[in-house]
């Protein structure tokens, strides 16, 4: 493995005597070769060559032995030289080792040093953390407590400082607005100073509810059901679900530019409701509502279901009101004039059982769907001038109080007015193919062929 150092083989040392017997065996090869060369040498048969033979024999007798001891030398200077290259090796290997383990060494120090680094870090952090939430704590029970003070201007200071708290801290706006919805919605005494601070708690919402600057607190939900409103002004807001069910709005209430997602519940009382220039696509629920002064949503752009149930609502106008998707008036009454001229309803239209108590307009607006006036109690003029009609229509069983008018409207499908009536003391001007008879001296008996 890379790494990792051979096993340590013990080095052994060679003996004396070894080398003592490595010496005697070339002497004795010296003395063995001389021998067997000197007695060849003898074999000759004159004198001279012999001599001259012992002589070689002799030379060669030493040359045996200086070469073993030669080899013998050559053998040690080997092994010195293998011990040698083995040490230096072992050397290596050792000081690989012990670099390795300085550098585990080192490692390891820094993993402690870095450990107890982020620990100290996420003890501070921790510390820093349960302080500031302490710190949000204490503030916002002294700002609640200030809240509930019995001075209006102790109440008011308590307000400015839940507003500044959840401008500087952002996790807490929902409940803050929570707060001061609460605050809204208990019993309000009839007194000018506790009037004052509840107009500052309405402002205080609606500033931080439009999208026009650093004060914007986006994604806030409104729970004003039961509350009491004086002139609550919501004008440019941007709402994502507000209700006001059961609520007293007293003075005008403005929803005036706003942008509405999620469901706007408006099922309160009203001095006068405006809602000129919405937008979105929220579900508005007017059931229930009662508007005893003016009602305006001209030139809204009303994306969702708009249901206007049982409410009842003095003079209103949706002047160039487009209506995307359903719109149901059914038992609604219209105390004073009503115009829808020049809306656009591209969903379908109910206005069964409803009553318009003066003039109705739909003077040129467009029905691009179902359109129902069943039932409908019509007390002034009626009049869909110019209006046209993409769908079907029925005002069957419909009564016609004052006089009707539907001169150059356009229909796909002629409209039914199955057993509506129609007063004899106005002039009428009905669609191509209405079949009209005298019921009695008062009415006219309006039945389809």
């Amino acid at each position: 493995m890379p790494g990792t150092s051979p096993p340590d083989e013990r080095l052994r040392v060679m003996p004396w005597w070894l080398v003592l017997i490595g010496l005697l065996l070339a002497a004795l090869l010296g003395w063995w070769v001389l021998y067997w060369l000197l007695g060849e040498a003898d074999r000759a048969a004159a004198p001279d060559t012999r001599a001259t033979l012992r002589i070689d024999a002799i030379r060669t007798g030493l040359t045996v032995v200086a070469g073993t001891g030669g080899g013998l030398a050559l053998l040690l200077a080997a092994r010195r030289q293998w011990i040698s290259e083995r040490a230096q090796r072992h050397q290596e290997v050792v000081a690989a080792a012990d670099q390795a383990h300085r550098d585990r060494v080192q490692a390891h120090a820094e993993a402690v040093a870095e450990a107890g680094q982020r620990h100290q870090e996420h003890q501070a952090e921790a510390a820093a953390h349960d302080a500031a939430e302490r710190r949000l704590t204490e503030l916002y029970t002294r700002a609640v407590e200030l809240l509930g003070n019995d001075n209006a201007a102790v109440r008011l200071g308590g307000l400015h400082a839940l507003e500044r708290l959840g401008q500087d801290n952002p996790t807490q706006r929902t409940t803050i607005v929570g707060v001061l919805c609460a605050y809204l919605r208990m019993p309000s005494p009839d007194d000018a100073r506790e009037a004052e601070v509840r107009r500052s708690a309405q402002r205080m919402l609606t500033r931080h509810l439009r999208a026009d600057g650093d004060v914007f607190w986006p994604g806030m939900r409104l729970d004003l059901t039961g509350a009491r409103l004086d002139d609550f002004d919501a004008t440019g807001c941007s709402l994502d679900d507000a209700d006001l069910t059961g609520a007293t709005c007293t003075g005008v209430t403005r929803f005036t530019g706003a942008t509405l997602t999620g469901r706007l519940a408006l099922g309160a009382s009203f001095d006068t409701l405006l809602l000129d220039g919405v937008g979105g696509d929220a579900t508005i629920v007017l059931d229930d509502a009662r508007v005893t002064g003016g009602f305006s949503a001209d030139g809204a752009e009303i994306g969702g279901q708009l249901s206007c149930q049982r409410a009842t609502i003095g003079e209103t106008t949706w002047r160039g009101t487009t209506f995307r998707r359903t719109v149901t008036f059914d038992h609604t009454t219209f105390g004073g004039s009503a115009s829808f001229r020049e809306a656009a309803f591209q969903g379908g239209l109910s206005l069964e059982h409803t009553t318009f108590g003066g003039d109705a307009s739909f003077r040129r607006a467009h029905f691009a769907d179902l359109a129902l006036f069943r039932w409908t109690e019509f007390g002034g003029e009626a009049s869909f001038a110019d209006a046209r009609f993409a769908g079907a229509t029925s005002f069957g069983r419909a009564r016609f109080h004052g006089p009707v008018t539907f001169e150059s409207v356009t229909t796909a499908h002629r409209p039914l007015f199955d057993q509506a009536r129609a007063t004899t003391s106005a002039h009428h001007t009905w669609p191509d193919g209405t079949h009209v008879e005298p019921l009695d001296t008062d009415w006219l008996l309006l039945t389809d062929p």
